[in-house]
């Protein structure tokens, strides 16, 4: 597996995980967790288009690797 499919990899966990804390959020009447939550999610959104960056930037720099990963996904 390249770096380039182990950030994929990564940034779908992450995407996933803000999902789950967005509906934490939602599902508790608890205004002080639904905050907690709230914030955790706005964190990991962050991380999340930073790394989208840096994986657009690898595939700038490596097309071959771009290249595998749109086969991959077809």
């Amino acid at each position: 597996m390249t770096i380039g499919e182990k950030m994929h990899q990564t940034l779908a966990t992450l995407e996933g995980a803000a999902a789950d804390l967005q509906t934490y959020a939602l599902d508790t009447n608890d205004q002080n967790a639904k905050k907690m939550f709230n914030d955790f999610n706005q964190q990991l959104e962050g991380i999340c288009k930073a790394l989208k960056g840096r994986v657009n930037y690898i595939e700038q720099q490596e097309p071959p690797y771009k290249m595998q990963h749109e086969q991959k996904q077809q």
